[in-house]
Formats: structure tokens, C-alpha cells, sequence
């Protein structure tokens, strides 16, 4: 191996432990762009859920924290948002810069993984997860524990990129899991949760997906 392919492995390395686990000034750096690149899809999932004033959501490994601005704006003053994050990087970077939303008990940020969620049976309304599942060990597990918080009426929506054109991204083979769609359908299916509509973001066949789901009735 050549000092530059050496060096291109390294960064593209560092580049995948980011993504997954943003930490240090390079992940608040990570967490910006982010919110920079994400902005288009964590919309798409935020609108996806129709919330209404009052209700209960949250924002399942939020990241840079633009789902968190988001889901505020959408259930207005009278509803709560939890956000749930396993990055303290990012865990920091939301509780100061939305310290305000967080004091007026608005905004409720956890320290969590999405395999052990902090919330009882039946208790959110809608939640989304975005560009999470590429870093799980047990898809079934999160899956099961999406469908435990959910109210009977709550949706769940699961935001991933096209599989294939995963595939063709550099640093995808440092660590993440690129599952196959059926792969992630079934896995919700078997936790009890029908998957509405696949709705894609973007163009092509290589398009954003968002997997509108619900508690089978």
C-alpha cells in the first residue's frame, strides 16, 4: 500500500467513525455539515408524520440536531420533542444551542441508544430516525423497541440512503451496514409495524428513502 493510499485510508476511516459517532471539535464540524447536507431529508421525514400541535415526538439518533428545529416548529408550543442520541458531542451541541426550548420544557434530550429507549410503552405520538440503521448490530432489536414507544395511532418514520448507491460511497466499508431494503422492511414488519409507503427524496433510482410506517392494526 502507497503512503497516499495509507493516508486515504486513514481519513476515509476517520471520516466513517464521525458519521457514525460524532465526537471532539471534528464531530461538531461532522454535526454541522450534517444538518447542512441532511436538511432536505430530515424535512421530507418531519412532514411524513402530519404532526399537529400537542403531540409527542421525537428524533431517534438526531445528530447535527435539525430534526430536534424541525420537530419543534411542527408541534408548536403545546407539544414535546425528546431527542435521543448516544454522541455526548452532539448530546452537548443540542442542550446549548436550543437551552432555551430545553427551560421552557419543550425540548427533552436524552442520553440513549435506540436498542434501549427512554419512553414507556404507547408513549410518542410519531417518531423518525434518520441515517441510523447503517450502525446497528441488531436492526430487529431497534426495530422492536421503535414499535414498544409508539402510540397504537403514532407513525414511525425510517430514513435511509438507497442501498445500492451506498455501495459506490468510499467510505461505507469502514464500518457501516449497508442492508438490503426487504431486509428493513421485514424487520419492521416483524416487530409489528406495516410500512405505509416507501417515499423517496431526490431522483434517480439512487434516491433517499423514508419508510412511512405504523402499529398493525
Amino acid at each position: 500500500m502507497t503512503l497516499r493510499e495509507t493516508l486515504r485510508h486513514k481519513w476515509l476511516a476517520a471520516l466513517a467513525h464521525q458519521l457514525g459517532y460524532p465526537s471532539g471539535l471534528r464531530g461538531r464540524l461532522v454535526g454541522g455539515m450534517l444538518n447542512r447536507r441532511n436538511r432536505v431529508n430530515v424535512t421530507a421525514a418531519v412532514d411524513a408524520l402530519s404532526l399537529g400541535p400537542g403531540a409527542v415526538v421525537a428524533d431517534v439518533g438526531f445528530g447535527g440536531g435539525a430534526g430536534l428545529d424541525l420537530l419543534l416548529k411542527a408541534v408548536g408550543d403545546t407539544g414535546q420533542v425528546h431527542g435521543v442520541e448516544v454522541s455526548t458531542t452532539m448530546l452537548s451541541r443540542a442542550t446549548h444551542r436550543l437551552r432555551r426550548q430545553i427551560a421552557a420544557g419543550r425540548l427533552h434530550v436524552h442520553a440513549a441508544s435506540i436498542v434501549r429507549l427512554p419512553f414507556e410503552d404507547g408513549y410518542l405520538d410519531g417518531a423518525i430516525t434518520v441515517n441510523t440503521i447503517y450502525f446497528l448490530d441488531d436492526l430487529q432489536a431497534a426495530a422492536a423497541e421503535l414499535a414498544r414507544v409508539l402510540k397504537g395511532s403514532g407513525q414511525l418514520v425510517v430514513g435511509l440512503a438507497d442501498p445500492v448507491a451506498m455501495a459506490d460511497m468510499p467510505f461505507t466499508e469502514y464500518g457501516f451496514r449497508t442492508r438490503p431494503m426487504t431486509e428493513v422492511i421485514d424487520a419492521l414488519n416483524k416487530a409489528g409495524l406495516s410500512v405505509e409507503v416507501d417515499r423517496r427524496v431526490g431522483e434517480g433510482d439512487g434516491a433517499f428513502h423514508l419508510l412511512v410506517a405504523k402499529i398493525c392494526s
